[in-house]
């Protein structure tokens, strides 16, 4: 059956990430660099086979400070492991919407996760091109990724919480 790719249009989309701090407030971060592509066998996008790849470097918190920590080896290692990557192992209809499993890469740990994708719809932009957009969020344990890092609190409790929420909004344009 043939095929139809689908690449990402990353001047219209977004890679989040949401870290509780001090337990008290959120932090939040995104990838500047990062690329996807859907290849899909029919116009549903069901059992679709999704890539993703992301840019270590390209992590953006507004704090350069923080920016670099979380590039050392105290976090993403981004010397030695210089991309985030996740493959699909399916891609199912659920209601309206999708539910997304696959493969998540960080540093040299690769473990299932399971994400919830919002399907915007599809639509033609000025210049004819096919886009179709997705909201996609889900939550991994960091530390599952060898992402330890911490530090204990005087009052008691941890300066990082472990749970880390993931949002894309993702805009993908269909392959002639």
């Amino acid at each position: 059956m043939a095929t139809t790719k689908w690449v990402l249009d990353p001047t219209h989309s977004e890679l989040q990430f949401k870290v509780k701090h001090l337990m008290i407030s959120t932090v939040t971060g995104s990838f500047n660099e990062f690329s996807a592509e859907l290849d899909t066998e029919n116009d549903n996008f069901e059992h679709a086979a999704v890539s993703f790849k992301a840019g270590v470097d390209s992590i953006d918190t507004s704090n350069k400070d923080r920016d670099g920590h979380l590039k050392s080896g105290d976090f993403f290692n981004a010397a030695d492991f210089p991309s985030i990557s996740f493959v699909s192992t399916s891609f199912t209809k659920d209601g309206d919407d999708y539910q997304l499993k696959g493969d998540l890469t960080i540093k040299d740990v690769t473990k299932p996760v399971i994400l919830d994708v919002e399907f915007g719809g599809t639509a033609q932009d000025p210049w004819g091109n096919t886009k179709a957009g997705f909201t996609i969020k889900g939550k991994i344990n960091r530390t599952d990724f060898g992402l330890t890092y911490n530090a204990a609190l005087e009052t008691g409790g941890v300066m990082l919480g472990e749970e880390v929420k993931i949002l894309g909004e993702l805009q993908f344009a269909k392959q002639a």
